[in-house]
């Protein structure tokens, strides 16, 4: 591995002024993992709950485990949890189709969701969306100070009636603004309430177990090949929340009537459970790796957000690298450091639902897993990079060396 001596000393550095932070990690890793393990007791876990099953899947008791232990993780009522949703997107879809009817009105209180989640939301006028089906689309900005703007969102509940559901997108996404934390979530999920019926839908990607609580929300959805799933689970999403609301979307994923009830677990529930018992200590790893990146490329003379030593409930790391060729140069950096595919260089290109050029670096055990060490971008202005992951901490560690070596030559 190409790492320099300069570089090297540099993480040395870094270690030693972040060893406060890493305590810190450990000590909520420590905490989610006692949840964990109270959930998996609780539910009386055993091998009998990994059997496959085939067909339409009734009395799968693995299945129906899996969703409790969801619920029961994340601080919720009821959940499900499924390898036939295929990205943290898809299960926000999902939440959306079943809470929104033709004539209400979404409000995003956290301004413009991610390029595509606008597709499906029908924000550019894409056919088959939400605004299709006779939704209505309203948006707020965070202030200035990348907060939400409560006494908006009261207001705008108060002035409209029609708005059925207020959407939040925990973490940062592609942006630079700052992620949002449970308890400023906690704070407009009591507001809203205090005015309105409407549901409060959380993003929560990127957000799991980053913290020692989780937000509340009508409903909550995420990847399981992101923190949820610990690294372990190779594809499926979970959607979390209030039973009725946890109703009205799995009866979209399968069919009204059916719901949870139906679903052949194919032998796949067992990775979704031994992920879930991972996830607190691999995000631990992820968080440190991106502390440990701040660090680092701030001492090198690049803009970083978060800053270093700022507590941060998400896993993802913005590095501003200035130009194009740092900017190709870091993903290279990532991906020769990579167990996966280790040889490939990465190069940009367009991609569905994005409108630049995107690259990215993933040399993952599994597709598209941000868990695992990796970083993408777009290439436009100010050329960002957007990094996360890292099953092991060493591992990332050494991931990030690599790709400060590579735009420092």
């Amino acid at each position: 591995m190409i790492i320099s001596e300069n570089i090297r000393a540099l993480a040395r550095e870094c270690d030693s002024e972040l060893a406060g932070i890493y305590a810190r990690i450990d000590d909520i890793a420590t905490y989610n993992t006692e949840k964990v393990l109270d959930a998996f007791r609780e539910e009386r876990i055993s091998e009998r709950h990994f059997y496959p099953t085939t067909g339409y899947g009734y009395n799968d008791d693995g299945r129906d485990a899996a969703d409790r232990l969801f619920a029961r993780c994340l601080g919720c009522e009821a959940g499900f949890v499924s390898h036939n949703i295929i990205s943290g997107t898809h299960a926000i879809a999902i939440g959306l189709y079943a809470l929104l009817k033709p004539g209400d009105t979404m409000l995003s209180v956290t301004g413009t969701p991610y390029d595509t989640l606008q597709g499906v939301i029908g924000i550019n006028g894409e056919e088959d969306s939400v605004i299709s089906g006779g939704v209505a689309y309203k948006e707020i900005p965070l202030t200035s100070e990348g907060r939400l703007d409560i006494p908006a969102v009261l207001a705008g509940l108060e002035n409209d009636r029609s708005i059925k559901m207020v959407y939040v997108q925990r973490s940062k996404g592609y942006d630079s603004r700052r992620t949002l934390t449970s308890a400023e979530i906690d704070a407009l999920y009591d507001a809203v309430k205090s005015v309105s019926d409407a549901h409060v839908f959380i993003d929560n990607n990127y957000g799991e177990f980053t913290a020692k609580t989780e937000p509340k929300g009508d409903l909550l959805a995420g990847s399981l090949i992101k923190n949820a799933g610990g690294g372990i689970a190779e594809c499926g999403g979970y959607i979390v929340g209030s039973e009725k609301a946890v109703a009205l979307a799995a009866g979209r994923l399968t069919i009204p009537t059916v719901g949870r009830e139906a679903g052949a677990s194919m032998g796949l529930t067992k990775p979704m459970i031994k992920g879930l018992f991972y996830a607190p200590h691999t995000v631990a790893n992820a968080m440190k790796t991106a502390h440990f990146a701040a660090l680092l490329f701030e001492k090198l003379g690049f803009g970083v957000n978060p800053s270093p030593f700022e507590p941060r409930e998400d896993i993802i790391q913005v590095i501003s690298l200035g130009n194009r060729e740092k900017l190709i140069a870091f993903c290279g950096g990532i991906q020769s450091a990579s167990p996966i595919d280790s040889f490939v260089v990465p190069t940009p290109g367009y991609m569905p639902g994005y409108e630049d050029e995107i690259i990215m670096a993933a040399g993952a055990f599994t597709q598209g897993s941000s868990i695992e060490l990796s970083a993408d971008a777009p290439l436009r202005e100010p050329f960002q990079v957007y990094m996360q992951g890292g099953l092991t901490f060493e591992s990332g560690k050494l991931g990030i060396m690599s790709a400060a070596t590579a735009i420092t030559k």
